[in-house]
């Protein structure tokens, strides 16, 4: 029996990050859910989030390139990624 693999629409879609995506959540192709989620855990592992503001994220060497700035406004987060995706 041959099986298939479910492709999902809208956010689960499998995307591809680019390279400087990449360097944060890795290169293969996964949904955009799965994508944010990674980039909050590096965000808290590298403990990244301003302590005044919790909802500034402080770019460091991998995410300057991502966000296009040094701080970045957690509801900007999105535009960042899809700015390095392709379908």
């Amino acid at each position: 029996m041959a099986t298939t693999k479910k492709t999902g629409k809208g956010l689960s879609a499998p995307v591809q990050p680019d390279k400087v995506l990449g360097a944060i959540v890795g290169t293969k192709a996964m949904p955009r859910t799965e994508i944010v989620k990674k980039l909050w855990d590096y965000i808290k592992a590298e403990n990244l989030q301003d302590a005044k503001d919790k909802r500034t994220i402080l770019a460091d060497e991998k995410l300057r390139p991502l966000f296009g700035t040094n701080k970045l406004n957690m509801m900007k987060l999105a535009g960042c990624i899809s700015n390095h995706i392709t379908k």
